[in-house]
């Protein structure tokens, strides 16, 4: 690997600005390594290298022009994009085979942000069929592979831009998580992601999308090589927008103000469902003893009501606008709701349109018990559970908590353990801003990881204790170091 693709945006942003290399070099070396290892992946199914290269010589213009401090953040940095957002002249199917030729002609509001900060998108990547699986497949571009061992999936339903940036290919990406989405790519990839406090983002320009009070648990976040490059990128997406009426300003602090002396870390190992595997355990045991070493005040606790977490995600999700009818049953159908039934059995002889994860979804939102709309015992669950969590929280306090049961499981495994990424899903329907962070590998060559969940609003606490972190145990490993033990 060129030395290039180790370093963070941010760094590759200093030194274009300071004229040390030269945006045209970074965008070569990152598109020839994709072109390198992407054939393997399939993370990036769609690029624009020669629109990026284009844009590369155009920034470097600028730069012999202007003085630095006039250029953006981020100028003449490449990045990724995940295919559900839209980014002007690419496509924007999110997997769905009936959208098979739709491309665009704007781009999102969080992706017209990086853009006017300097980056450059070299494509977009991979998820699953309408973001709504831990496998990133779907029947428009087919599966994403993990560049750790490409027999294990690369999570979902960001998983291109986890594949891709744990590569090395991508110094950053943007994705979404409504259950996961950014967290669990981040976590089987090897890399850094971040979920932002409910609201901190718009959801402005992606398909699909969500209406009414669900938009809070819907999340626009990056992912990233390095710990360095959350905040900053954080703070460019954040902010109100006209076509998300949940985003609400926010006011953080700097993750370097953060202080771990006397740092409450709650570390509750498991949602009492499923228990994660000792590996995993072993790792989130680490971050606490060593953020402990460091003189914060940790705490090993349970939650009984985490056991209800299928249940209050679904509550949450079905908090939608009573107008509009954002079943997932009707977007799978592209409008009208899908024949599941039909459509199962064209399944069965390799015939239909939809992935067996979709149709099972939009069967499952069609039983009320698994739907749990307006269910009162699931709404009086999720506020206990979030009062229990805010006291926890407090004003700077941190939450460990497992990523998943295990590293990344070989491809199709999920189908056996169908609820494990309830994990992160809870999160989201708690609004909490979580960071997900790399822990070194398994004696597989597996990446290792923990959530570290902050208080609302303070997305920069959890983002301090990853930087904290990312120095203690060195962050992302590069997949071509990765020994296996």
């Amino acid at each position: 690997m060129h030395p290039l693709l180790y370093q963070s945006g941010t760094k590759l942003a200093q030194q274009i600005q300071q004229r040390k290399i030269t945006s045209r070099e970074v965008v070569s070396v990152h598109i020839e390594y994709a072109r390198t290892v992407n054939p393997g992946l399939n993370a990036i199914v769609a690029d624009r290298y020669e629109q990026a290269l284009r844009e590369a010589d155009l920034a470097d213009e600028q730069v012999r022009d202007l003085p630095a401090d006039e250029l953006p953040p981020l100028h003449g940095v490449p990045c990724t994009i995940k295919e559900c957002f839209r980014l002007t002249g690419m496509p924007n199917t999110s997997g769905l085979k009936s959208r098979i030729g739709t491309t665009v002609d704007s781009d999102a509001a969080t992706v017209g942000r990086l853009r006017r900060a300097g980056a450059i998108p070299l494509g977009v990547t991979n998820v699953s069929e309408l973001c709504m699986w831990m496998e990133s497949s779907n029947p428009v571009y087919g599966r994403t592979n993990n560049p750790y061992d490409r027999n294990r999936i690369v999570g979902g339903s960001s998983g291109g831009e986890g594949s891709i940036i744990g590569s090395g290919a991508s110094p950053f990406g943007l994705g979404s998580d409504v259950g996961g989405s950014i967290r669990m790519p981040a976590f089987f990839n090897g890399v850094f992601g971040h979920k932002p406090s409910g609201g901190a983002v718009p959801c402005t320009g992606q398909f699909p999308s969500g209406s009414g009070d669900m938009l809070r648990f819907l999340t626009t976040g990056p992912l990233a090589r390095r710990a360095e490059d959350l905040m900053p990128l954080l703070k460019l997406l954040a902010g109100p927008d006209a076509g998300d009426p949940s985003c609400v300003p926010m006011q953080w602090g700097s993750p370097g103000e953060v202080s771990l002396k006397g740092m409450r870390v709650i570390s509750i190992e498991t949602n009492g469902f499923r228990r994660p595997s000792s590996d995993l355990l072993a790792a989130q045991r680490k971050a606490a003893a060593l953020l402990e070493a460091a003189g914060a005040r940790v705490e090993v606790r349970t939650m009984p009501l985490l056991k209800r977490s299928l249940e209050i995600w679904a509550w949450g999700l079905s908090l939608s606008d009573p107008n509009i009818d954002s079943s997932f049953a009707t977007m799978l159908g592209g409008g009208a709701p899908v024949g599941v039934g039909a459509q199962f059995a064209r399944w069965l002889v390799g015939r239909s349109d939809h992935t067996l994860p979709a149709l099972g979804l939009a069967f499952a939102e069609s039983v009320p018990a698994l739907a749990r709309k307006g269910d009162p015992q699931a709404a009086e669950w999720a506020g206990q559970l979030r009062a229990e969590l805010d006291e926890l929280l407090g004003e700077a306090n941190v939450i460990l908590y497992p990523s998943y049961t295990r590293p990344a499981p070989r491809h199709r495994e999920p189908f056996l353990t169908p609820l494990d990424w309830t994990y992160t899903a809870i999160l989201n329907v708690m609004q909490l801003p979580v960071t997900q962070v790399p822990m070194g590998l398994n004696a597989a060559g597996l990446p290792l990881g923990v959530q570290v969940a902050g208080p609302w609003g303070a997305d920069h606490v959890p983002i301090a204790v990853a930087q904290f972190l990312e120095k203690a145990t060195g962050g992302w490993v590069p997949p071509h170091t990765a020994v296996r033990r």
